[in-house]
């Protein structure tokens, strides 16, 4: 049996071995059972979750329960309900359930902070969480980026590029926000991020990036201005030519959708490929502004990665709002980088009790099919659980499970790439 999981005031874990665990799925409970659970990924973290509590299922009743515990306030004992507790996965893990809770309606919890949270259980002693490894992490393993060298190459690159603003902000993603892409520049290895833009064509439920002040704190800020051609060029021409497995995109966490500076991007792309073929340019994008996206295309860019959470137009608009575009816009701007032999990836937000449902599944497919899409990349959504289905208010639905579509995915698209990571040079048939 997996055991539930609970959190103390102080942040101490604990499992009750009298309640098996519960996943949720959109806002379903689910009893978990060995299918769901791997162990533990290396890299992931646990977070106690503020004003939710943990529930569990007695075997004996079939009844769920709160998990209750023994604290000490004030030199007087007493039981308080324990905290629900979930994981927070390594990028090449997607996750097949959320964290199970309930919340007292009086408390009105504040909104999580914008993280994919994981239903986790114990087995045997042992941690284990509810995803499946879709990727190998090893170019992202947590203990290859942070390294005690980090500080010095940063400022060695910054004394050689003083008046580089793009730079400037990448190290300040490497050091506070411990950003991959942005410490892959100065490491000169594998896919390093350039921002370019400081707006965005959608205003997603839960942008990573910026948030009303009424909602969950944004877990980075975004860049303030407009790189000019050189500070791009700068930072991507050298990374190109030297890095290994070299991959430049466009479009971080930390930016809006870098169409909107789509002279900006063309310049700066003809401009990198006038001086270097090596490696791969990359952007991550809405791909809704089918004008900017076919200059930018013709300038040279090798792939582009779609985000998108949905197939289905009313979906797809609830959950990306998108600001003067349409879905149809995307398939367009999906077709022109076909016709023109550039690999396109979809950047799939998984999110459990929404993805794996059938309709979503079958729009999904039928997207797929018809584009010619090359990769699938999966991504866990970071959003608050309760957020999301709130602002799409679907009712529940009998759904696949995460696994399911996954293997479905396989079976239909044997020749689609499923995975979380960029393509490499040679994925894409280019020279390294």
């Amino acid at each position: 049996m997996f055991c539930a999981l609970y959190s103390d005031d102080q942040g101490n874990i604990f499992d009750e071995p009298d309640l098996a665990a519960l996943g949720r799925s959109w806002d379903e409970l689910w009893e978990i059972v060995p299918g769901d659970m791997i162990p533990m990924p290396e890299g992931a973290t646990i977070m106690a979750l503020p004003r939710r509590y943990s529930v569990g299922i007695a075997q004996d009743s079939g009844e769920a329960l709160s998990v209750w515990t023994y604290e000490e306030v004030s030199g007087q004992g007493m039981e308080r309900p324990g905290l629900a507790v979930a994981a927070l996965l390594p990028i090449g893990f997607t996750r097949t359930l959320l964290p199970a809770y309930v919340s007292e309606e009086r408390e009105k919890p504040t909104a999580l902070p914008l993280y994919g949270y994981t239903a986790m259980a114990m087995r045997n002693g042992k941690l284990y969480v509810a995803a499946l490894q879709t990727d190998d992490p090893s170019k992202w393993d947590p203990k290859v980026y942070n390294t005690p060298d980090l500080p010095q190459l940063i400022e060695e690159a910054l004394a050689r590029s003083p008046n580089n603003r793009v730079l400037k902000q990448l190290a300040n993603c490497s050091v506070m926000y411990s950003c991959p892409t942005a410490q892959n520049v100065f490491y000169k290895r594998w896919e390093g991020g350039i921002p370019v833009s400081p707006a965005c064509s959608a205003n997603c439920i839960g942008c990573i990036s910026l948030q009303p002040s009424e909602c969950c704190p944004s877990p980075q800020s975004r860049i303030d201005f407009v790189p000019s051609v050189q500070e791009i060029v700068e930072i991507a021409v050298p990374h190109l030519e030297e890095a290994s497995g070299a991959i430049i995109s466009f479009g971080q966490g930390c930016e809006g959708d870098p169409l909107l500076q789509g002279e900006t991007l063309t310049q700066a792309i003809r401009c990198i490929r006038a001086v270097t073929r090596r490696g791969i340019l990359n952007l991550n994008t809405n791909a809704g502004l089918t004008g900017d996206m076919e200059r930018v295309l013709r300038a040279g860019l090798d792939s582009i990665r779609v985000s998108l959470v949905s197939a289905r137009e009313d979906t797809y608009n609830a959950y990306h709002r998108p600001l003067g575009y349409s879905l149809n816009d995307v398939v367009d701007s999906i077709k022109q980088a076909k016709d023109l032999g550039v690999h396109v990836s979809l950047n799939l937000l998984v999110f459990p009790g929404l993805t794996d449902r059938k309709e979503e599944f079958e729009a999904l497919s039928d997207l797929v099919d018809t584009l010619g899409i090359d990769m699938i990349q999966f991504r866990n959504l970071n959003i608050d659980p309760d957020m999301l289905i709130q602002a799409l208010s679907l009712p529940s639905q009998e759904t696949m499970g995460i696994n399911r579509v996954i293997c479905e995915l396989r079976a239909r698209f044997p020749h689609v790439r499923l995975g979380s990571f960029s393509p490499s040079s040679e994925d894409l048939g280019r020279r390294p």
